[in-house]
């Protein structure tokens, strides 16, 4: 995206600059996907499950990963639920990054572009400390630090700084024994497209679609984001 719509020379002239045209080139993306038949998916399944009813969303870390049993059945809570709503995953890896991968799927058709989704949430998370920092148990600095790098799990607040940064409406399908269904709205309410992730409680994300929708892994277009 931006780092290809630069110059390869690039002027110096300033980080605001570098931090607007990120802005830019993100809502850009978002409008086009907004306008693209191939991506709205997420809005025909917003309207099909709007009975559902969402929680109010509070960004948090990870909690602790559940034992083997508990695992289980959480597992299977949240596979029941997905044949309840005509849902079906399209099964991300588990490297670490499966909810970069996710979100890279939901927006760009690709998985593989969960490292520029990964980069564009520490600009976010970055420029906006206080948008997110009341959240964050340790340093904020050693947070970013943390998150930066390849392989370590997003959280509830990567989440958040997703729906800011790509001005979407996050709905994930959970296997909370009390939680079936958790929207993450960007902070200013205002969104252009809907993103649809299952949660297996903290321990893994995969991209949503409906049953029999669930595409080859192959992009159907390409977005210049590198």
């Amino acid at each position: 995206m931006s780092e290809i719509l630069r110059s390869a020379s690039g002027s110096s002239s300033s980080s605001l600059n570098s931090s607007f045209q990120d802005t830019e080139d993100d809502q850009t993306i978002a409008r086009i996907l907004a306008e693209d038949e191939n991506f709205r998916d997420g809005n025909k399944l917003g309207k099909r499950l709007s009975h559902l009813d969402s929680i109010p969303h509070t960004p948090r870390v990870n909690g602790e990963i559940p034992d083997v049993n508990d695992a289980t059945l959480d597992h299977e809570r949240l596979s029941e639920r997905l044949v309840t709503y005509g849902l079906a995953e399209l099964q991300m890896e588990g490297d670490g990054n499966c909810q970069f991968r996710a979100l890279a799927d939901q927006l760009f058709r690709n998985p593989e572009y969960h490292k520029h989704v990964r980069r564009q949430v520490i600009k976010q998370l970055k420029h906006h400390k206080k948008l997110y920092e009341g959240y964050v148990p340790m340093k904020y600095k050693s947070y970013l630090k943390m998150m930066k790098k390849s392989g370590e799990w997003g959280d509830h607040i990567t989440l958040q700084a997703a729906a800011d940064r790509f001005n979407a409406k996050i709905c994930l399908v959970t296997s909370f024994r009390d939680t079936c269904y958790i929207e993450i709205l960007p902070t200013d309410k205002n969104y252009t497209i809907e993103l649809w992730l299952s949660f297996w409680s903290e321990v893994h994300y995969n991209s949503l679609y409906a049953s029999g929708d669930v595409p080859a892994r192959a992009p159907r277009k390409k977005y210049w984001l590198f």
